[in-house]
């Protein structure tokens, strides 16, 4: 590990316990900046809910940290919307957010679009499928962004018990990401960015940044968008504006292999273009399935769609200007 990389992780790895509640609030007023939390949904009516009813009743009502609650839904055909908005969310559909330009799957493209229908200084990403949820999560990586003004980015670290579908848990070893994390992200960010290999989860989806980072950085539309949103960041602010803290437990719903393998794609792809910024030559992945005694293939198409940094968009500049 680098020795740069060794000093980041004493300077800018911290825990829950080093920046209480009040001293968060304290900085609050004393700054005026204001806290948007944004969850990107898709048919996620089981957790939603109880994720934006945390956030609202103890960092809304209970203390005055977070300023708006937005989910933006991507299309869900379940019950999302409504649980959402019973909780006291307000719900904005991805294709609802600039029509002008037709909207395509993915997470990064809801989180790109969350920029035109919020206002607040500092941006706060959750994701709607988390189990057990606490509003640690959001005053873990909010709070450093308030009380530390050089700071632009902050990630949550956590460890990511294994809960298969059955409802059992065979545990996974403390600290350790996702699979994807492990098997594609780590290692390509140890190769070809290594002041980056001090995240403990560099794909987590738990982040917060201020508003001013996010709308220079373009958006890949699928799963890249962590890692991409990393890599620019650091070209961007360097790595002592990028921080991460620990918020114990990360519980929620684990994809299948195969997904997981359409997951990696999108990663790779997304490394790939910030490594050259060349032609891919084959943007699919093909896959296989069993059926009966053969095995058929099935290709999908890997995200190959950026979203330009937000300041570039007319519709934005013109509410800047408003």
């Amino acid at each position: 590990m680098l020795e740069e990389v060794e000093r980041w992780l004493i300077e800018r790895s911290w825990s829950l316990a080093d920046r209480p509640l009040h001293r968060i609030l304290a900085a609050k007023r004393a700054s005026g900046q204001t806290v948007s939390v944004v969850l990107p949904a898709l048919n996620e009516e089981a957790t939603v809910g109880e994720i934006v009813s945390a956030v609202r009743h103890d960092l809304v009502l209970q203390a005055p940290l977070v300023d708006e609650v937005v989910v933006v839904d991507s299309g869900s055909t379940d019950r999302t919307a409504e649980e959402a908005a019973a909780a006291g969310a307000r719900v904005v559909h991805r294709d609802s957010i600039l029509p002008r330009i037709p909207a395509v799957p993915g997470k990064g493209e809801v989180l790109w679009r969350s920029l035109l229908v919020t206002r607040g200084d500092i941006v706060c990403f959750v994701d709607a499928d988390l189990r057990d949820f606490s509003s640690d999560f959001v005053t873990g990586i909010v709070g450093p962004l308030l009380t530390d003004p050089d700071l632009q980015l902050v990630k949550a670290m956590y460890d990511r018990p294994l809960t298969l579908a059955d409802g059992t848990a065979p545990g996974v070893a403390a600290g350790q990401g996702g699979r994807v994390t492990e098997l594609m992200a780590r290692p390509l960010l140890n190769m070809h960015w290594p002041q980056l290999a001090g995240f403990v989860q560099p794909l987590g989806g738990e982040y917060a940044a201020r508003r001013g980072l996010l709308e220079q950085l373009p958006f890949p539309v699928g799963y890249g968008v962590e890692l991409g949103m990393l890599v620019d960041a650091l070209h961007l602010v360097g790595l002592d504006a990028l921080a991460q803290v620990d918020v114990g437990v990360r519980k929620h719903r684990h994809q299948d292999g195969q997904a997981l393998g359409r997951m990696a794609a999108a990663i790779y792809r997304t490394a790939q273009l910030r490594l050259a910024r060349g032609h891919l030559l084959r943007p699919s992945l093909t896959q296989f399935e069993r059926a009966g005694d053969a095995f058929e293939p099935r290709t999908y198409s890997v995200d190959t769609e950026e979203r330009p940094p937000m300041t570039e968009i007319e519709e934005y500049q013109a509410r800047r200007v408003a």
